[in-house]
């Protein structure tokens, strides 16, 4: 270590721009700033870049453990209708605008995944599939791939990750990257509130805290897990759907740094392999298996009038996911479960329509879509005798979870693109048409409410339907934006509105408070003068389970349980000001928590103001049970006062840019 524990080494640095997280969307960045650093330099401006993750890039973010499919790639198809669907799919209230760009851009991504070595499934001439080993014509050149739903291509992808931040790390060189860093704190500037100057954060291996002023950042940390109860407990605990290191960093630092958020009422409930959280879409699209209750019946079609309580959405093609899991939801709560996944009518039925080498690929890719993304799954299938084609499996929908680059939408309010409808204030007083809407665009791409403070993947919100390949993609905009706003601040110097020595304190707060206390009990762990950050943890999920429509109501809150949810949180942040770090691995989990708890609360209280039950099957307000597209088919922003600890929500209007009608039946 550098130095004794509670008195860190402190590294100051001053870099142009900063990359903050290791997952898809950095490594987007990553890989396409140099270009556009190298087209600044040979007009005469000098950019310096540095990528700071609290992991190491090869396995860091959702995509860590691989995956077998990647959800978002048109093709053939109108970057217009997967705006369509991502609006429906999020009942309604998306940034069309968000959603067309990144439509308009995935597919350079996904065609670079292949040119790295990503092995990406091909037909062949006679129709038949083939895994991406076998040298068929690339998808850049024409090449036809495997689609197990409209908008999915199957990859072989255990090490999805590994080749996408090589590129990254070769493009950005290992000189500019630093890993085992995890950054808590963004500060804003001296002189200008509205504007971010600089990050703070600290080693994870080594005695050390680390400032950094810059011009921009890239904020792309992740979506938020483990703010609910989660399902598996025991040996089981801490076992999650989504990276459980995603702590809601990304939304908890844009909020203290005085960000505008959106949606933050918005989650996502999966519908999962149960207790091993393994994933379901190849399944439903690649298999074309079918989910049923106990008795074999298909509650979508069982439950088909269910929907009509929902128009327009229930009418849709393809109903929105929180509306499958209501449907769901209506056979567990009648007594009707367990859910199983019909896995051994769906592989039968291949059978019959497969040649038999592709019937022996297909069953060893039920197998492997777990061995690419979710191994545990494959241990409770070998612990439970189950063999896909002749045992179904029992699904299960999970805890919430926070995100907005999957099947979710809340996040950060950003700058849109300039073509796409969305003019600035200045394009306004040109005549441009009133009924574009006004503040979805203020110059760039991605940039935040703060000027300097840029996101994407996760961090994006109102824009959902990402996925993996658009978070890339959606970093590499990023990358052009940053740029182009550090060449037109070139002269701008950041100032940090907090003294350095004061930021150091803040941080090593836990590490104090247990170093003054530890000898006040013999038991390490029990102590009257601070809590561990697992109890505190525990204390949060439980407040958010309860009361915020977790798993323990099935989803269900209203007025009064969210008031409770406030009180408890308040004193729950007060408790956290108390929780104690005996090592560097215990002050990573407690700045979790602290961005744990700022999300959640940021969750509480969009629900809390939102007077409607927008996603039946994620959530219900018992007291408001219905959709009211009258009054709130609208944005739910706010913003948070660092100063006095307030959270202000309030509506932004929302705006149908592509038209939706051609969805519903």
């Amino acid at each position: 270590m550098a130095g004794e524990f509670g008195n860190p080494e402190v590294v100051e640095e001053e870099v142009d721009i900063l990359l903050i997280g290791g997952g898809m969307a950095c490594c987007g960045a990553g890989y396409e700033i140099m270009r556009w650093i190298e087209a600044a330099k040979k007009d005469g401006t000098d950019i310096s870049v540095k990528l700071v993750d609290k992991a190491a890039m090869d396995r860091s973010g959702a995509v860590a453990q691989g995956l077998s499919a990647i959800n978002t790639y048109i093709g053939e198809m109108d970057p217009a209708d997967y705006t369509r669907m991502v609006s429906n799919d999020l009942m309604g209230i998306t940034r069309d605008d968000l959603a067309y760009d990144l439509g308009r851009h995935v597919d350079e991504s996904v065609h670079l995944f292949e040119e790295w070595g990503l092995p990406i499934w091909k037909m062949d001439e006679n129709g038949e599939r083939h895994d991406g080993s076998k040298g068929l014509t690339p998808l850049k050149d024409g090449g036809k791939p495997v689609r197990s739903g409209k908008w999915q291509i199957m990859i072989n992808g255990e090490s999805y990750k590994w080749i996408v931040a090589e590129a990254a790390k070769k493009a950005l060189g290992t000189e500019n990257i630093e890993e085992r860093i995890f950054i808590v704190k963004l500060i804003n500037d001296k002189n200008d509130p509205s504007r971010i100057a600089g990050a703070v954060g600290f080693s994870t291996r080594e005695n050390k805290v680390v400032v950094y002023k810059f011009k921009a950042c890239l904020l792309a940390a992740g979506g938020c897990v483990n703010i609910f109860r989660p399902r598996s407990v025991g040996e089981g605990t801490g076992r999650a759907w989504y990276p459980v290191w995603n702590s809601g960093s990304t939304y908890a630092m844009a909020a203290e740094a005085g960000a505008e958020l959106t949606m933050m009422e918005n989650r996502f409930v999966p519908t999962r392999f149960k207790d091993g959280y393994g994933p379901v879409g190849a399944w439903f699209l690649l298999f074309k298996a079918k989910a049923t209750n106990a008795f074999g019946e298909n509650y979508m079609t069982k439950n088909a009038k269910m929907l009509d309580d929902y128009p327009p959405y229930g009418r849709a093609a393809v109903p929105a996911s929180c509306l499958r899991n209501h449907l769901m939801l209506k056979e567990m709560k009648d007594g009707n479960g367990p859910i199983y996944m019909d896995t051994v009518t769906a592989l039968a039925d291949l059978r019959e329509t497969l040649s038999p080498r592709e019937v022996k690929h297909l069953e060893a890719e039920a197998w492997e879509d777990f061995l690419d993304m979710c191994i545990g799954q494959c241990g409770i299938w070998v612990g439970e005798n189950i063999e896909p084609e002749k045992k179904n499996s029992e699904l299960m929908p999970t805890e919430p979870y926070l995100l907005g680059s999957h099947s979710g939408c809340c996040g950060i309010w950003v700058s849109g693109p300039t073509d796409l409808g969305a003019p600035t204030d200045e394009e306004y007083s040109e005549g441009i048409p009133e009924h574009l809407p006004k503040g979805w665009n203020w110059g760039y791409r991605s940039m935040t409410t703060v000027k300097g403070l840029f996101t994407a993947g996760d961090g994006v919100g109102a824009s959902g339907h990402k996925f993996s390949s658009g978070s890339h993609a959606e970093g590499r905009m990023c990358a052009k934006s940053m740029v182009k706003y550090v060449i037109d601040n070139k002269d701008y110097k950041p100032e940090l509105d907090v003294d350095v020595d004061q930021l150091v304190a803040d941080i090593y707060q836990p590490v104090k408070t247990f170093l003054e206390h530890k000898d006040y009990t013999t038991a390490i762990d029990i102590n009257p003068n601070y809590i561990t950050p697992k109890m505190l943890q525990f204390r949060l999920q439980k407040i958010m389970d309860e009361y915020v429509a977790g798993v323990a109501t099935y989803y269900n809150t209203n007025e009064k349980m969210l008031a409770v949810a406030e009180e408890k949180l308040e004193m729950l942040k007060e408790d956290a000001l108390k929780m104690r770090a005996k090592d560097l691995h215990e002050l990573l989990r407690a700045w979790e928590n602290y961005h744990r708890i700022l999300t959640a609360e940021a969750h509480m209280k969009h629900i809390q103001f939102r007077q409607e039950s927008r996603y039946p099957g994620f959530y219900y307000r018992t007291d408001k049970n219905f959709v009211d597209e009258e009054n709130w088919k609208c944005f739910v922003n706010s913003i948070y006062d660092k100063n006095t600890k307030k959270w202000t929500c309030f509506k932004r209007a929302h705006t149908d840019l592509v038209d939706k009608s051609k969805l519903f039946k």
